[in-house]
């Protein structure tokens, strides 16, 4: 039987969000109805919320999320009611060409539950990055459940849905940080500070932060960093060269997303040295080199979608780290709070004083 739960919708552009009542319905095959106990607050959630994703109004917000699931359709193999998951958007499909190739970290079809949430008057919701997580239950694909341990905190495990996990798998599954690495992270918000413990986590030797904000600088140092740069008063490039015996870094990481940040990072790197963007741009940024400079530099540009993770691989892997206190993701977590909330912690991401502020239900 279809269940009604309270949720956070964003009805149109620029509005701000509201409580509404979600109709859930009972899963289908393939799919699972979860009983979400914590969800992070996410930029992207304000970017679904301000039309800068699409226009498919309105939106069930949130993604970042840990809870137990409640039933699933039939079919379903991956997890069963009661086990504790984290949930992804990457539901791989296992027979596209990637899948086919060994490399499901880059499934072209990745999929979401068939059937949709409504609101009370049957109208459809558009759950973000399909899965909706601002509600007491949402309805995802089984695919889009991950298992892992139960003694973890919801509020941190969480996190691994998304900007954590993009942070750290830009260091190690796409930067491929290795032992000994110098690497410098350009952006200290909670993607780029989540890159900043890959790095750490990988065995990099110099850890560079980056960033006009020495709070988010003092953050990063907590963290990991070995040094730091605000970049308001000094050129990047300069002082990354400068701590890198006048190299430049082995990797640099571009958490921010913005052309000139991007540029800093190119001119950042050593000679064939890796540059990654994981910073989500906007539509209309472009950006120029000189050919010459990407020709003769070598090395790699690459960018980062979801930190090349795969959650089956990625996310038990780094709950084991949590559990084992090698890896800090209550760090992460600088505030709880309740549904009703989310606006003001969308107000709040403009301050730069929070990497995360989590529902927990």
């Amino acid at each position: 039987m279809a269940q009604q739960v309270q949720g956070v919708v964003a009805r149109a552009k620029g509005e701000p969000v509201r409580i509404e009542t979600i109709t859930v319905p009972d899963p289908g095959p393939g799919e699972a109805v979860v009983k979400v106990q914590a969800c992070g607050v996410c930029h992207t959630d304000l970017h679904y919320r301000e039309g800068g994703i699409n226009d498919e109004f309105p939106f069930l917000l949130g993604h970042e999320a840990a809870g137990v699931v409640e039933s699933v359709g039939e079919g379903v193999t991956e997890v069963d009611p009661g086990d504790f998951v984290v949930l992804n958007w990457r539901a791989v499909c296992g027979q596209c060409r990637a899948c086919l190739r060994g490399r499901p970290q880059y499934c072209f079809a990745t999929h979401n539950a068939r059937q949709k949430m409504t609101l009370a008057d049957g109208t459809e919701l558009s759950p973000a990055l399909g899965i909706g997580a601002f509600a007491e239950k949402t309805l995802v694909a089984a695919g889009q459940c991950t298992k892992v341990y139960p003694d973890a905190s919801p509020a941190a495990a969480g996190l691994l849905g998304c900007g954590v996990m993009a942070g750290i798998g830009a260091a190690i599954n796409t930067g491929e940080v290795g032992r000994g690495d110098s690497v410098a992270i350009i952006g200290c918000g909670g993607v780029g500070n989540a890159a900043v413990v890959g790095a750490r986590l990988a065995g990099a030797a110099r850890i560079i932060a980056v960033d006009i904000d020495d709070k988010k600088l003092e953050t990063a140092r907590s963290l990991g960093a070995t040094h730091t740069v605000n970049s308001r008063e000094t050129d990047p490039v300069e002082a990354v060269r400068e701590l890198t015996g006048g190299n430049g870094a082995d990797v640099v990481i571009e958490a921010v997303g913005r052309p000139e940040t991007y540029e800093q990072a190119f001119y950042a790197r050593d000679l064939a040295g890796t540059v990654v963007l994981v910073g989500v741009p906007t539509p209309e940024m472009k950006i120029e080199l000189p050919l010459l400079d990407v020709f003769g530099r070598g090395g790699s540009l690459k960018s980062s979608w979801y930190g090349d993770c795969l959650p089956s691989r990625d996310f038990p892997m780094l709950i084991d780290l949590y559990r084992q206190g090698r890896l800090d993701l209550d760090a992460f977590v600088t505030e709880t709070i309740a549904l009703e909330d989310v606006e003001k912690a969308f107000e709040r991401m403009h301050h730069g004083d929070v990497l995360r502020s989590v529902v927990v239900f």
